[in-house]
């Protein structure tokens, strides 16, 4: 029996309904799932108080006693990843098999995180006589924290976990097209005995839950996974009070697939994550760059595996890609698309809206795009792929850095050389060679440029979360 949850926000340990609500609906049927509570002043007041309580209890807590509690809550959500499943295809749309592996990946989000609670290590400075130096890491605060529709659990989990690792509180505003995702795991934490005030959700107007939340002085973080230009935005708000920031902004892949690779493989493989998720990945493969001499060869297999993609519901067996999450995403794919063959670029598969009920947009590849078309520089964030010949490393490597973002890249070649190169001159903060994975809960992630500020995840992970001081302590007064 398929399952969603009760939608409320989470203050102060409480659940919480308000007067002003607004539907939830399957993407993939139009048909509503539920009403969501939106927060007023009056709640993020509330909110705000709760976090700061929270903190002064968190940050006492031991870092034993933090990992535990976070263990306990990843063991949790482990126990109910098919609850937690169905919840996000139901609000998504994603196939029920990509949302059950994103349960676990958001459980060792928290895994992860609740290990590095353990090592956030200080030092001792060698000294004169009579004189100890150590550098002690401490939380920074109420961290205020915004996520995604794209990955509804997993997103969430990143900076949730990040925070409560170091020792702080948060509130989070999750997003309100999926919300399940984030409720789930508030649950989880409820029921691992998370005290009150450390973690609190909200959900509303995205303009005034942060313009009212930003400017706080005990609001010590602002940390967001989402657009370059909200992030932009909230960078700015947080500028005027001095207030950190860590920053996941958007990508526009570039994949480099040079003439020594498989082929085959290197173009099955593309054409079935660029699928993933309905490309609506911060990190997905979108901009093909193919040695010309395997061009011809590299385009037909991509177009072949890409056009037997099955789409439809997420429920139904066999599906391989769900319906963008929401339905402002045809108009902006299909203008995207329509202006890139306007300008010479040719349509080799799908190109339009797919059926007449629910989100859906076929999967698209386009070839020989010119730069000048705005997909060359505007992420699509869906189901279109861009395949384009290069001619050399030099042109593959200018045509791979020539957007303003610079996330995640990827390329397909056995070549030292080459790889020694691409390595060192392609402009993102994760390069991946002959895969399309782009970050594992152990590796920092996050991008340059206009892809952001900050790392999440791996050892760096959690460097945004603390303070360090420095100690001198003299052992006689001078």
């Amino acid at each position: 029996m398929r399952t969603y949850p009760d939608l409320n926000l989470f203050i102060d340990g409480q659940w919480r309904k308000t007067s002003k609500d607004m539907p939830v609906v399957n993407p993939a049927t139009e048909e509503e799932l539920g009403r969501l509570p939106h927060a007023g002043i009056p709640e993020l007041e509330e909110a705000l108080r709760a976090a700061e309580k929270g903190f002064e209890i968190w940050r006492n807590t031991s870092p034993r006693n933090r990992s535990d509690i976070i263990l306990k809550a990843a063991s949790i959500m482990r126990e109910r990843q098919e609850e937690i499943a169905q919840s996000i295809t139901a609000e998504h749309g994603k196939p029920l098999a990509q949302a059950r592996l994103e349960v676990i990946r958001g459980a060792e989000f928290f895994e992860w995180d609740a290990g590095e609670a353990m090592r956030m290590y200080g030092r001792v400075i060698p000294s004169a006589s009579g004189h100890n130096i150590s550098v002690h890491h401490h939380p920074i605060g109420v961290v205020a924290a915004f996520s995604p529709w794209n990955f509804p659990m997993s997103q969430p989990a990143r900076k949730i976990a990040g925070a409560l690792a170091s020792g702080c509180s948060i509130i989070l505003k999750a997003a309100e097209e999926t919300p399940a995702g984030a409720i789930h795991i508030v649950r989880a934490f409820e029921e691992a005995g998370l005290p009150a005030g450390v973690l609190n959700l909200v959900f509303g107007t995205p303009s005034q839950i942060s313009e009212f939340l930003i400017p706080q002085p005990s609001v010590r973080l602002v940390a967001l996974t989402g657009s370059t230009s909200v992030g932009r935005h909230l960078t700015g708000l947080a500028s005027q009070s001095d207030t950190r920031v860590l920053m996941e902004l958007g990508g526009h892949a570039p994949v480099i697939v040079c003439e020594d690779t498989d082929v085959e493989k290197a173009a099955i493989s593309g054409a079935v994550r660029k699928m993933r998720n309905c490309g609506q990945v911060c990190t997905s493969p979108t901009r093909f760059f193919v040695h010309e001499s395997i061009f011809d060869e590299f385009v037909s297999r991509f177009v072949k595996r890409a056009a037997v993609t099955v789409v439809g519901n997420g429920f139904e067996d066999g599906v391989e890609m769900g319906p963008t999450a929401n339905a402002r995403r045809i108009p902006v794919l299909t203008e995207l698309v329509d202006d890139a063959v306007a300008q010479g670029a040719e349509v080799r598969t799908g190109g339009a809206r797919h059926g007449d009920i629910g989100y859906f947009f076929q999967p698209t590849v386009l070839t020989n795009v010119p730069k000048t078309a705005k997909i060359m520089q505007e992420e699509p964030f869906g189901p279109v792929a861009i395949i384009n010949p290069f001619k050399d490393l030099d042109d593959a490597i200018a045509q791979a850095n020539s957007t303003p973002y610079g996330l995640a890249g990827y390329c397909f070649t056995n070549r030292a050389d080459y790889i020694e190169r691409l390595a060192n001159e392609v402009e993102v903060g994760n390069f991946s060679i002959n895969t399309l994975e782009a970050s594992l809960p152990e590796t920092p992630f996050g991008g340059v440029k206009s892809s952001g500020y900050g790392r999440e995840g791996g050892t760096e992970g959690l460097e945004s979360y603390i303070t360090i001081k420095n100690v001198w302590h003299s052992a006689n007064i001078v």
